[in-house]
């Protein structure tokens, strides 16, 4: 079915609206499912078992949740144009996406994804650090720190500049490393699985050695609350390696996960 949607011509302007249209309805269903089910299962259906891991104790302003949807909602907008103009570029022959599985090892697709990962976590890494200089901050990056205690419902609330910015790494990246048409979508779904994670505001990484790995070198919502909290730590995407490398990392980090893992066991 995707093959055959790729014979159409994108530059026609019904088919690339319909396109952008078909994008929207996939990033914004996608958003609300993982975002969706995350708010269900912590917040309503579990929310006795998780309260203790809970790292904000305030309750929500009012409409929060409304107002980031709506952001949301918008920037999923603007990575449908993004992605609708990606798929030209593929069929003008600009990007190194394959769509037969035997183009490249099967061993491929793993590593191209980490790697997409790879590129990803260090543009944004510096791009969100660039955010938050004072002359740029409130032009671009604001509308997603007005969010004080994060949901999962943050996940995409950004200004449509930031939405921009986030949006053009992946065609640079597609244009550089060849990646199989479904693990580009795997990394989009990690993206938005992740989001819901990181802007949870209920540590759920638990306090074994799997959990240390994962919880201290992969993103989680200790980690991302940090951000939110002291603004001038914690800028990464997916992995804490930048961070530690740059020196941005919160000090209070390890202390306050290991303390609110402890509360779930």
């Amino acid at each position: 079915m995707i093959e055959s949607l790729f014979s159409l011509d994108f530059t026609k302007p019904l088919v690339f609206i319909s396109l952008c249209a078909l994008i929207f309805v996939i990033v914004t269903s996608r958003y609300f499912l993982l975002s969706g089910f995350f708010h269900v299962y912590f917040y309503i259906w579990k929310h006795k078992e998780w309260e203790k891991r809970k790292i904000n104790k305030k309750a929500y302003p009012p409409k929060q949740f409304q107002t980031e949807v709506y952001w949301s909602t918008l920037t999923a907008a603007i990575f449908s144009v993004i992605g609708a103009l990606a798929a030209i570029a593929w069929q003008k022959g600009f990007t190194v996406i394959y769509l037969n599985i035997k183009d490249y090892p099967i061993w491929w697709i793993p590593v191209s994804i980490l790697l997409s990962m790879f590129i990803h976590e260090t543009y944004y890494y510096w791009l969100h650090r660039l955010m938050h200089h004072p002359k740029i901050y409130k032009y671009v990056h604001q509308v997603h720190h007005d969010s004080k205690i994060t949901s999962a419902w943050t996940a995409f609330s950004f200004h449509p500049i930031e939405g921009l910015l986030e949006a053009l790494i992946m065609p640079v990246i597609v244009m550089i490393v060849p990646m199989h048409l479904y693990a580009v979508l795997t990394h989009l779904t990690i993206m938005t699985l992740t989001a819901a994670i990181n802007h949870l505001d209920i540590e759920i990484y638990p306090r074994n050695l799997f959990g240390n790995l994962l919880g201290k070198h992969v993103i989680g919502a200790t980690h991302h609350s940090h951000h939110h909290k002291f603004y001038r730590y914690n800028f990464g995407l997916y992995f804490t390696f930048w961070d530690k490398w740059g020196k941005t990392e919160s000090p209070n980090f390890e202390r306050d996960f290991n303390l609110r893992a402890e509360k779930k066991e």
